[in-house]
């Protein structure tokens, strides 16, 4: 009976509760206020989260809370995207660099014949412009370039068979008197053992005669392969300097427009780098050949015409070709003429240098090719790795046309056709 009283005094206890918030509800409604203070139709304010929703969103919705530390900083995130893009570049440029590893026989004249068509193009557009046909320009332009080789090798050959004798004596005659001098005060050296190390050198090379036949089988095989390759690029560069611009333009007409233009204006950038570049490395390696050329031809040094187009051709290569052609004319001027002369010949090497880095390069490559010098040395010795002299021969010249290119489109208003 006690616990019946108990319930029925609760529900009439809860009855008076609700109807007293009933009644307050219908006043408030009376009055345009709803029961929790907002107006009818209004949508209630979102309930603040509890403690365990804000742990499920910080998991990331597992339901499991995530340990303290965990989250990935945004540089890391940033590192690791642009990590493993890199790392695809450097797989795509193995494969390519290993494929122009095989195919070095068409790579190498190719590249060639892009560089050989930088400078013999402007030539051809003057003979056009003079009334001849886009054949008989290339024709009279190839021919041209033609005869220029075949004259400076003929010269070549003819003085290095005419000179080498007398340079191997003068040779002999300069290791004689260099052993007499290790011999007197103060060295006092023993010429013997220098004497035995060239007795060596000659039991050696009668020891080893398969290894020097099979040297002179390789050498066979280089001078064809040589010779494969100059026709290759003979023939590339006639294609290239009569129809590179239609070439151009078939490689790009499937573009859409606006990618075609903007391929245009890098394309234009590239290439007049590279004949910036080549048209100036011609007139600073003319020049370094003339100043060799005349300079012993006044100290009467021997292979005078040899060391002089050795200079032109290393000119090719920036800073480190000047060096090793010029080394090898201070050596030989240094066994045939003395150290005076020597020395004589540095002084000018160094004068030459200083005029090439403050007058001749931007007075005559001009701002079209811009490179710091401490890039020029990074990409010679990258290209020297993957690809020995050819690689240091066409790297600067890629740099340059690749960065030419970039600053044309970085520039780039909309507004170029």
């Amino acid at each position: 009976m006690g616990r019946a009283a108990r319930r029925m005094a609760n529900g009439v206890a809860g009855r008076r509760t609700a109807d007293s918030r009933a009644g307050e509800g219908a006043g408030a409604a009376a009055n345009g206020v709803g029961s929790d203070g907002r107006p009818p139709g209004t949508a209630p304010p979102p309930a603040a989260p509890s403690e365990a929703t804000r742990s499920d969103r910080a998991s990331g919705g597992s339901g499991a809370p995530r340990a303290q530390g965990a989250e990935v900083p945004r540089w890391l995130q940033t590192g690791a995207a642009w990590s493993w893009r890199l790392l695809l570049l450097a797989i795509a440029a193995y494969i390519v660099a290993r494929v122009a590893a095989v195919l070095y026989l068409v790579v190498v004249p190719c590249a060639a014949a892009i560089l050989l068509t930088a400078l013999l193009q402007p030539l051809t557009g003057r003979l056009r412009r003079a009334g001849l046909g886009p054949l008989g320009a290339t024709w009279c332009t190839l021919l041209l370039a033609i005869g220029a080789l075949a004259g400076a090798v003929f010269l070549v050959t003819n003085r290095v068979q005419a000179e080498y004798p007398n340079l191997v004596n003068q040779f002999k005659h300069t290791t004689t008197q260099v052993q007499s001098w290790l011999a007197g005060p103060p060295f006092h050296l023993r010429t013997g053992s220098l004497q035995r190390l060239s007795n060596d050198v000659v039991k050696y090379l009668g020891q080893h005669k398969s290894l020097v036949e099979g040297t002179v089988v390789t050498g066979s095989k280089i001078v064809v392969e040589i010779l494969a390759g100059v026709v290759l690029c003979l023939f590339v560069s006639f294609f290239l300097i009569k129809d590179g611009n239609r070439i151009w333009a078939w490689l790009t007409g499937r573009l859409e427009a606006e990618r075609r233009r903007r391929t245009d204006l890098a394309g234009h950038a590239a290439w007049q780098a590279i004949v910036y570049y080549v048209r100036g490395t011609v007139a600073v390696a003319a020049i370094h050949a003339i100043v060799m050329g005349i300079t012993l031809t006044i100290m009467g040094a021997p292979l005078v015409a040899p060391l002089a187009l050795f200079m032109f051709l290393a000119a090719f290569v920036p800073l480190v070709g000047m060096l090793v052609a010029g080394g090898l004319a201070i050596l030989v001027v240094l066994a045939t003429l003395g150290w005076i002369a020597a020395l004589i010949l540095f002084g000018i090497m160094i004068v030459m240098n200083q005029l090439e880095g403050h007058l001749l390069q931007p007075q005559v490559v001009g701002k079209m090719v811009r490179l710091h010098p401490l890039a020029v040395i990074l990409v010679l010795a990258v290209g020297g790795v993957v690809a020995g002299i050819a690689g240091a021969v066409v790297a600067v010249p890629i740099t340059a046309a690749v960065t030419s290119a970039a600053r044309a489109l970085r520039d780039d208003d909309g507004t170029a056709v």
